[in-house]
Parts: C-alpha cells; structure tokens; sequence
C-alpha cells in the first residue's frame, strides 16, 4: 500500500530597497527518473513578473532559469508538491556479466562516459 506525501517549500528573501535581481537557477522539481512517482507538482515564482526556461542538466535533473526584468524588494519561490512513497526491492536489477567481478571491466565507450566518476585523487596518510 503507498502512501501519499504532500511537501510544501518555501524560500523567501526581502530587500530594505529595491535591487536588481541577477539571472537564478532553481533546482526543486523531482527528476524524471526517480522511483517515487509524483502526483502534483506546482512553482509558483514572485516578483510575477519574470522570464522562466525550463532546462535539464547533464544528470536529466529539471532546473528553473528565472530572468527579472524590473527591481524588485522581494524573492519568493513557493513549491508544493504531492508524492507517493511505495516500497521498491532496491535489489531489482540485473547485473552485466562485466560488472560480476571487481574491479569491473568497462568497455571503451563506456570508460569514456565513466571517465568522471573513475577519477581518483591521492590517497592521505593515516594520522
């Protein structure tokens, strides 16, 4: 049986006077490919008036770019947000046969797309 959770975010800034607001990414919209399906999903933006351009990162995670045109003495971003939790076996996969070992053994191609997960820093010494 799922359960349905319903969030509410809110950030807010004031201004003593009026400022100019540079260009903003907001980051609060769930991916398109987590397990936890959403039911609703509403952003609610203030000062009114503002450009927005909905853009995914490299990762496919949604991002707002909030342009403000006019002076503003307030930020607002109100999200809410409704979502059903449901219980997923974590261990519902299937494994590729290069993957059965450690350390695995990617192909080229996909050394390439791992190549900045692979990177290593030098080890520190042990106090």
């Amino acid at each position: 049986m799922a359960i349905h959770v319903a969030l509410s975010h809110i950030t807010h800034y004031r201004y003593d006077r009026p400022v100019m607001l540079g260009p903003q990414v907001v980051r609060l919209r769930p991916a398109p490919h987590s397990r936890t399906r959403v039911l609703s999903y509403s952003q609610k933006i203030e000062p009114g008036q503002h450009f927005i351009n909905w853009q995914q990162d490299p990762f496919a995670n949604y991002q707002a770019r909030l342009v403000f045109p006019q002076p503003t003495t307030e930020f607002k971003v109100t999200v809410d947000l409704v979502v059903e939790m449901a219980v997923y076996n974590p261990f519902d996969f299937f494994l590729e046969p290069g993957a059965e070992n450690f350390p695995f053994l990617y192909e080229k191609s996909q050394r390439q797309e791992l190549s900045p997960y692979l990177a290593t820093e030098p080890l520190t010494p042990n106090p």
